[in-house]
């Protein structure tokens, strides 16, 4: 059983001025953004990871340096920048207010059907979940028993949860994952379970410190957490 936690990147000055980043380099966290940083390091505390797989952009480094200042300095060596979870290349609308993106009328086609969804110049979220699927069994595979490690993006994250939970994408926008979120998947023998969702309090130490059932749940959890 391989146990899987998706952590989004803190909140940063875009999301404080309400624009859609995309891949726009220099976006650095906000002042919450920085203190939610801080508290992450204490919620996964010593959790140990066997694959550690971080975003390109330079939010989702700062999100979990702090953590890292943490751990030994070897740990640095199991990171990968896998650009598989990287920000949705959002195209021409990179840098935009939201408010306005929100009066466009591919915002329907986006809330609604985004599985149809093709950025002016950029990409489509249906291409977003196929690489994200792609990274999240490589991680899997290198993590075998284990825990791992991904720091990405909200609807990244919210892509790789459908998929998980065999969810169409087109049904993705009813799940949140709000700035500094973990969610945590279990996988085995091919099929997910979802832990946590959007969890902004939990410490997380224990998921590599408790040896847990890799049997089906009947009836929910065990409450051996």
């Amino acid at each position: 059983m391989t146990t899987v936690i998706l952590l989004r990147h803190a909140h940063s000055v875009a999301n404080e001025k309400g624009i859609l980043a995309g891949r726009a380099s220099g976006v650095s966290l906000s002042t919450k953004g920085i203190e939610q940083a801080a508290l992450l390091s204490s919620r996964l505390g010593n959790a140990r990871f066997k694959d550690i797989r971080i975003s390109p952009l330079e939010r989702c480094l700062a999100t979990i340096e702090p953590w890292l200042q943490s751990q030994d300095a070897a740990l640095r060596k199991k990171i990968l920048i896998d650009s598989n979870i990287s920000e949705v290349d959002y195209g021409d609308w990179t840098g935009k207010k939201l408010l306005a993106l929100s009066l466009r009328k591919e915002w329907r086609v986006v809330q609604n059907t985004p599985s149809k969804m093709m950025f002016p110049n950029g990409e489509g979220l249906l291409q977003v979940q196929q690489r994200a699927e792609t990274a999240l069994h490589q991680s899997i595979k290198k993590a075998g028993s284990g825990v791992s490690l991904i720091v990405s993006h909200g609807d990244v994250i919210k892509s790789l949860i459908a998929t998980a939970l065999e969810l169409d994408l087109d049904k993705f926008q009813k799940i949140v994952i709000d700035p500094a979120s973990i969610s945590v998947l279990d996988f085995n023998k091919g099929n997910f379970r979802l832990l946590h969702l959007n969890d902004l309090k939990t410490n997380f130490e224990y998921l590599s410190q408790n040896k847990r059932s890799d049997k089906t749940l009947v009836g929910g959890g065990s409450g051996s957490k």
